[in-house]
């Protein structure tokens, strides 16, 4: 899982969107003007820099995670075997991926350092629900990373549901790792899985937490 190591660390500077106005503006203007004040926030907060994970999960938490659709995107990883869970595996299951890209979303925070994020002119009509919104990462060393989203609006505003660098979605790359699993303990035995993975990962510094 290197790749997506790098995958995570590179979308999460710009993952954030902003309650306040998520229903009335643009889908690439929430994801530019709150994405900024994420990444500099990460930038410049001493104890985001230095680790503090209570301060980084903080982060995490109120500017990137209500935002996220993650039962859409729990859903569209899982696929078919979506629809043949029950409820309550539904709900396990999502809670423990949200727990897993928590970690990783925050590692990946405490590692920003010089990156900035370049928009692209939004390719959509003005009723449209869902959109692709797409942008690249700018590193002062190395190419522009390409990094788009696939955003739906709904009831609550606009919501990413998945990301894609460098040609790859997350969910498609999660889809195998999920289709695996089931297969050798079905439903649960993904949610174990999971859920022994999130244990590891909190044991572990931040800057350790991606998936390898």
């Amino acid at each position: 899982m290197k790749f997506i190591k790098q995958f995570i660390a590179l979308a999460t500077v710009a993952l954030a969107f902003n309650a306040a106005h998520a229903a009335d503006e643009a889908p690439d203007a929430l994801v530019k003007r709150i994405s900024s004040d994420v990444l500099n926030t990460a930038k410049t907060d001493k104890a985001i820099q230095a680790g503090d994970t209570k301060k980084v999960i903080d982060l995490v938490e109120t500017k990137i995670l209500p935002y996220v659709d993650f039962q859409r995107m729990t859903a569209l990883a899982a696929g078919r075997f979506w629809r043949d869970a029950t409820p309550e595996q539904q709900k396990a299951l999502t809670e423990q991926f949200r727990t897993l890209l928590v970690f990783t979303y925050s590692g990946a925070l405490s590692q920003v350092k010089d990156q900035t994020v370049e928009f692209k002119p939004l390719r959509a009509d003005p009723t449209d629900t869902e959109v692709e919104v797409r942008s690249q990462v700018n590193q002062a060393r190395g190419e522009p990373i390409p990094l788009n989203y696939r955003v739906a609006k709904g009831p609550q505003g606009w919501k990413i549901y998945d990301i894609n660098v460098l040609g790859a979605w997350l969910v498609e790359t999660y889809k195998g790792t999920f289709a695996s699993e089931i297969s050798k303990g079905g439903m649960d035995g993904l949610i174990k899985a999971l859920t022994e993975k999130n244990k590891k990962l909190a044991s572990k510094p931040l800057n350790t937490n991606a998936p390898k």
